[in-house]
């Protein structure tokens, strides 16, 4: 395990001291969320009705503007293959760079949405559920995300073909993240189930991501 540790603490070094990805990913972020209310207009209470979803939606398309630097940078100077090559299994590489990916950008995106709830007149009282269904939810989007930035590290235009490979992995996310919130406006006890199956997800998607993520790894670098 000294390995995978060291691998993340690089990674998230790397992360930061780039700041690029993040950046842009906040960035984002931020823009989307703010041009929501001058285009659907004043109307508060529908602003507050749909603001989980927008909110959800904002930080899906935000993440993947970064889900290509997991492994692209690596295979651009050729420190994919030397890894591939070292005694640190390929599951376990991938595990290291989504887990890195999602502390460095998944965590701070969860940590930026209630604050940009204000724009979007969300209730106060959903605020701490808010960042509880996007920590539990985020990891999913990480390390399902690791799997088309693998299999795309070798395609033209890898943007446009990781969206549309990632972009409906990601829809069972996006609706219970949507559901927990809701239910648990309208009824005290209807956030669990939807919050549970949520972790559920995302627990899945930390076990199997990084398996499908090295097989692709595999195929791309034969």
């Amino acid at each position: 395990m000294s390995g995978f540790m060291r691998l993340l603490r690089r990674d998230l070094l790397l992360a930061w001291r780039e700041g690029g990805a993040l950046g842009t990913a906040l960035g984002f972020y931020l823009v989307v969320v703010a041009l929501m209310p001058l285009g659907l207009g004043p109307d508060l209470n529908l602003l507050s009705r749909i603001a989980s979803g927008i909110l959800w939606v904002a930080l899906l398309l935000a993440a993947l503007l970064s889900l290509p630097r997991i492994f692209e940078t690596d295979a651009d100077d050729g420190a994919l293959d030397v890894m591939a090559l070292g005694t640190l299994p390929l599951e376990l590489v991938a595990g290291a760079k989504s887990l890195a990916h999602w502390i460095s950008t998944g965590i701070p995106l969860a940590i930026m949405a209630p604050v940009l709830g204000v724009l979007l007149n969300l209730e106060v009282r959903a605020y701490p559920l808010l960042f509880a269904t996007m920590l539990a939810g985020t990891p999913a989007i990480s390390f399902l995300g690791a799997i088309g930035a693998a299999l795309t590290i070798r395609a033209r235009r890898g943007g446009l073909l990781l969206a549309l490979l990632v972009l409906p992995l990601y829809v069972p996310t996006l609706i219970f993240g949507i559901t927990a919130i809701n239910a648990a406006l309208l009824s005290p006890d209807g956030f669990a189930a939807s919050f549970l199956i949520l972790s559920a997800i995302s627990l899945v998607s930390v076990v199997l991501g990084p398996i499908a993520a090295a097989a692709a790894l595999r195929t791309q670098m034969e």
